[in-house]
């Protein structure tokens, strides 16, 4: 039987994403850092401030703005949810999903808990209102995969220890394992701490690397669902893929691609 380990796309065995919330002006800049460095990441919009709050980016520039990026759900007016009532919890998540599919033109999948509120009551909903993930702002310090997907509790936020975290994660090497830093923060608290170098410096050194892969939330997501959905032969030896995308797989010491639709010999 062949020894048989999930990788993140090409082999790599490190990812990174990026989580920033509110969508304000500053994301502008913040999004132009990303995108000179290959840095990818998920950006939590409420939907009912975009036209009422002069500091947020405008409905029509949303799409342009956060392409190739993931936007993701904020709730429609930022209360602290853990204390709202359920049927306007239900509204604001909902309300929020429909507002940014109909600006961006895609399903909307995850959340950021506005004011760091949740419970495990709403937890359980989340699931039944279209939401496959939810971030915390209970930062670890640490570079594991997460277990469960509705308290999703990142890395770090920027302002705490980043191009420390930073060189520890570019230092790991240990292939058995799989890695993730996930960073949070509001790009607002650039210009309020006066702080853009550190982003700037952090993207400089952790950008365009080839053992870290740089993708948003729901793409992390999508790829460890789509890796439990392969159908392996009770020995292991092939692999049918149902999915649409490609997964990699480490067999033995080799980095092999399944194709989306394809079956494959693992020996």
């Amino acid at each position: 039987m062949p020894k048989v380990l999930l990788t993140f796309p090409n082999g790599r065995h490190k990812v990174l994403t990026m989580s920033y919330d509110d969508g304000k002006h500053a994301d502008r800049k913040l999004l132009s850092i990303f995108n000179r460095h290959g840095i990818r990441g998920t950006f939590h919009l409420n939907s009912g401030l975009t036209e009422t709050d002069d500091e947020r980016i405008s409905k029509q520039d949303i799409p342009e703005l956060y392409k190739n990026h993931e936007v993701s759900a904020h709730t429609v007016t930022h209360p602290t949810i853990e204390r709202s009532p359920r049927e306007q919890l239900i509204e604001e998540i909902i309300e929020d999903r429909k507002g940014l599919e109909s600006i961006v033109g895609y399903t909307v999948r995850g959340l950021s808990y506005p004011n760091g509120s949740y419970n495990k009551k709403i937890k359980d909903m989340l699931p039944h209102l279209g939401i496959e993930y939810a971030r915390t702002v209970k930062s670890t310090g640490t570079f594991y995969m997460p277990d469960d997907l509705y308290e999703w509790n990142p890395t770090c936020h920027h302002n705490h220890q980043l191009l420390d975290l930073a060189k520890e994660f570019i230092g790991l090497h240990k292939q058995q394992y799989l890695y993730m830093m996930y960073v949070w923060g509001h790009s607002y608290e650039f210009d309020r701490d006066q702080n853009w170098d550190l982003i700037e410096d952090f993207c400089q050194l952790i950008g365009g690397r080839d053992d870290i892969w740089y993708a948003t939330n729901i793409e992390i997501i999508d790829y460890v669902k789509a890796f439990h959905n392969l159908k392996f032969s009770a020995n292991s030896q092939f692999v049918y893929n149902p999915n649409a995308m490609s997964i990699w797989l480490r067999v033995e010491d080799d980095i092999i691609e399944v194709k989306g639709g394809e079956q494959l010999s693992l020996m």
